[in-house]
């Protein structure tokens, strides 16, 4: 009986034993999974006393639900501030993911189609006379001379020293370097970054944030749809190139077309780092600008963690990102599996 049970039909087609077992992970791993969301909910609509008291489990058998936490957070005291970060969150997110997006994809685009081979003794040369301009600004000079001065420096650099050491760099090594830049941590160059905004008195500004989360998920995106681009056949853009189309229209009726699963899962991936970013929200911005993971965690400040409040901004955070996710679920299936083909 146990070897019936256990037996396949054919060789595609599980045993019932099989099916049932993998069933019945499916099931433990789905409450896992959403457990979480449940006890989110749940918290969500309980007074103090049953948070700290707890746990309890279900509404109505373990405790009196209450709306008091929702009032406080959408009606309430807090309601200015929430919807205050709510729209932040809501502008600047998607703004940033979508520019980054846009950049990002062309920049990939670029890698893949098109061969560079820098000096690596003028990109040195540049770095260093950035390095100079940005010095000798703090010494007092005028941007603008400091600026022409490290041009001049940089133009005779390069008709020199430049020409003697002939090592080029590849698309490769661009690459390798922009994803370099993903694996640093945010916090090495968080000060750098707040004195930049600072002189330019762009502190706590939409814009100050949306240029960093650009910056920051720049190049996840090129790596990403770098390898999208890849998988695409070059033939098809070389038959468009021999009936007359341009490089960019190649790329705007053709590969960017065929790249729509790659590009939303890219974009979603990007909404979600941005989304939840905390670390150069909470020092790039002070009222104006705050999103909401800077409000969520204020939430546990110096009366102890408010567990019921933070359940509700919590879930007023998470809500836009699951229905998003759940609008694009046919793309995301075949984006995810970017570049696991070749």
């Amino acid at each position: 009986m146990m070897q019936r049970l256990f037996q396949r039909k054919t060789l595609f087609a599980p045993s019932p034993g099989g099916t049932v077992l993998a069933y019945l992970l499916l099931i433990i791993w789905t409450i896992i999974v959403l457990f979480p969301l449940y006890w989110l909910v749940v918290t969500s609509f309980k007074q103090r006393i049953e948070v700290s008291s707890g746990p309890f489990y279900i509404p109505f058998v373990d405790f009196k639900p209450t709306t008091e936490p929702w009032h406080y957070i959408l009606v309430g005291d807090l309601s200015n501030d929430t919807l205050r970060t709510f729209v932040n969150t809501l502008t600047i997110a998607p703004v940033s993911a979508f520019l980054a997006l846009v950049i990002g994809a062309g920049s990939a685009y670029a890698l893949v189609r098109f061969n560079y081979r820098p000096r690596l003794a003028a990109i040195l040369s540049f770095i260093a006379c950035v390095a100079l301009a940005i010095v000798t600004a703090t010494l007092g000079v005028s941007w603008q001379i400091a600026l022409v001065a490290s041009l001049v420096v940089f133009i005779l650099l390069f008709q020199t020293i430049g020409k003697r050491f002939g090592r080029m760099l590849g698309n490769g090594d661009i690459a390798f370097w922009m994803i370099s830049q993903r694996m640093l941590p945010p916090i090495a160059v968080l000060i750098p970054i707040y004195i930049l905004f600072q002189q330019l008195h762009l502190l706590d500004t939409h814009f100050a944030l949306i240029v960093s989360y650009i910056t920051l998920n720049l190049p996840i995106v090129v790596w990403l749809m770098r390898d999208y681009f890849l998988t695409i056949p070059i033939e098809l853009e070389e038959s468009a190139s021999i009936d007359g189309a341009s490089p960019f229209q190649i790329f705007r009726k053709i590969v960017l077309p065929l790249s729509v699963p790659g590009l939303v899962a890219t974009f979603l991936f990007v909404l979600v780092f941005t989304w939840n970013e905390y670390l150069l929200a909470l020092f790039l911005s002070s009222a104006k600008a705050q999103t909401l993971p800077v409000v969520i965690a204020a939430q546990n400040g110096v009366r102890g963690p408010q567990w019921e409040y933070m359940s509700v901004l919590i879930l007023i955070m998470i809500v836009p990102v699951i229905a998003v996710a759940i609008v694009l679920e046919r793309y995301i299936s075949r984006g995810l599996l970017i570049g696991a083909i070749k």
